[in-house]
C-alpha cells in the first residue's frame, strides 16, 4: 500500500543529500515553524555571488528533511539571484509532490534559503 509520500521524497528522507554544517559558511538561516515544531538551518558558502557549497541540519519530520535536501540539491551551483527566484513549489514539484498538510515543509526549505542569503549579504555588508 503506497505512503502519502512520493517515491522522491522517501529517498531524500532515507538519503538526505548535503547535510551537516559549514564552519565557516558565509550564510546561515534558521527558521522554525511554530505549526509543526520544526526548525531547518541551511549554511552557505559563496564565491563570486555563486553558491559553491551548501549544507543543512534540520529537525522535523521526513517532508522537512527531504524539502531541506531537495533545496540543497536545487541550488548548489547556482547564482545568488538564481537561488533567490526559487519557490517553495519548485522544492515541492521536485520532489513529486508534498501532502497538503505537509506543504508548509517546502515554505520552510525556501524561508531557510532566503535567511540565510539575507544573513550572506549583511555579513558581506
Amino acid at each position: 500500500m503506497p505512503g502519502p509520500y512520493s517515491d522522491k521524497v522517501m529517498d531524500h528522507f532515507m538519503n538526505p543529500r548535503n547535510m551537516g554544517e559549514i564552519e565557516d559558511a558565509d550564510g546561515v538561516g534558521e527558521v522554525g515553524n511554530p505549526a509543526c515544531g520544526d526548525v531547518m538551518k541551511l549554511f552557505l558558502k559563496i564565491e563570486n555571488d555563486r553558491i559553491v557549497d551548501v549544507k543543512f541540519k534540520t529537525f522535523g519530520c521526513g517532508a522537512a528533511i527531504a524539502s531541506s535536501s531537495m533545496t540543497t540539491e536545487l541550488i548548489k551551483g547556482k547564482t545568488i539571484d538564481e537561488a533567490l527566484k526559487l519557490s517553495n513549489q519548485a522544492v515541492a514539484e521536485a520532489l513529486g509532490g508534498l501532502p497538503p498538510a505537509k506543504e508548509h515543509c517546502s515554505v520552510l526549505a525556501e524561508d531557510a534559503l532566503k535567511a540565510a542569503l539575507e544573513d550572506y549579504k549583511k555579513k558581506k555588508g
